[in-house]
């Protein structure tokens, strides 16, 4: 039996530039499982008023975080597939994006011609959503429902409630806390849209568990409060929107904020240009004085013997 582990993320435009982003952008907002309106109606939205438009907007923001050696989602996937790999030598560790390269079938390809026979899939997503969790496991069924043979499947759903992605957060919190001991803790967490969750998509509720179980660790003398960020669109979303939380606390006393996203496993536009620069923006604009952004797991060990637990679970 030879085994292997296929880590999946989101994905990234290959360059920061107008063309690549709306190659990506195409690609993501197609899939049913982010945007379930009506092909007919979501078609004409999405080819004749955001692709047109929205790319060159994305550019600019994708270009602040870019680094010498390209998008930091994908340098930290390569990170962490290179340190699964060396953790465990034995298995055959990928990764893959669901809307990006290396594409989802891709990898599953290269792991059938290096004779994987027992597959663990690791969605980079420790709460489960449809829109995230739920892709990937279509892209894995569906190239399956193609194969001639399939490998033993174990797929990871979520580690939202995993006691070392606990530990790390809890961890990572408290080091914080010992430079800003008066602070508010403010975990950010992607938001969906309302109606995903009242159609019975259990994020939210997982989002609350990992809450509840880091501040135990935590203790319950430290103030601490749950948003969302990221709203796309003009429905409702999960409440209350990050943006205007930070916007409101300094009215409220609050001026010394740590805010961490533990729905995210590495850095990307989500968290070092909306949480790190626009959002700290408008907590200092409104009065804060102390904004710590604590960054995802990215490179650390930590999260790399995490996924070998998951991967041998």
């Amino acid at each position: 039996m030879k085994k292997g582990i296929l880590l999946v993320n989101l994905g990234t435009p290959t360059t920061p530039t107008a063309p690549a982003v709306r190659t990506y952008l195409a690609r993501f907002l197609a899939d049913r499982r982010v945007i379930t309106l009506p092909r007919w109606v979501w078609q004409p939205i999405l080819h004749g008023m955001i692709l047109p438009t929205r790319p060159y907007r994305s550019a600019a923001l994708y270009r602040k975080i870019w680094t010498k050696q390209g998008s930091p989602l994908l340098l930290y996937t390569q990170k962490q597939a290179q340190q699964l790999q060396a953790l465990l030598p034995q298995q055959v560790v990928r990764y893959a994006m669901c809307y990006s390269a290396p594409t989802v079938p891709t990898a599953l390809q290269e792991m059938q011609q290096l004779g994987v026979t027992d597959l663990t899939v690791i969605p980079q997503y420790p709460q489960y959503s449809t829109t995230t969790v739920g892709s990937v496991f279509d892209q894995v069924a569906a190239f399956y429902m193609q194969a001639s043979a399939l490998p033993q499947l174990h797929f990871i759903s979520s580690f939202y409630q995993a006691p070392q992605y606990i530990q790390a957060l809890a961890n990572q919190i408290k080091r914080a806390l010992v430079r800003r001991p008066n602070a508010q803790l403010i975990f950010s967490y992607h938001g969906i849209p309302q109606k995903y969750a009242d159609h019975g998509d259990p994020y939210p509720q997982q989002c609350t568990t990992t809450t509840q179980q880091v501040m135990a660790l935590i203790g319950k003398n430290v103030p601490y409060s749950q948003s969302y960020q990221s709203k796309f669109g003009p429905g409702q979303w999960l409440r209350p929107a990050t943006m205007q939380l930070l916007k409101t606390l300094p009215h409220q006393g609050v001026k010394d904020v740590v805010v961490i996203t533990p729905g995210f496993v590495a850095d990307c536009l989500e968290t070092l240009q909306e949480i790190g620069h626009e959002n700290r923006g408008y907590f200092m604009q409104n009065g804060g004085r102390s904004f710590t952004y604590l960054h995802p797991f990215n490179g650390s060990p930590t999260f790399t013997r995490l996924l070998a637990t998951l991967a041998q679970s």
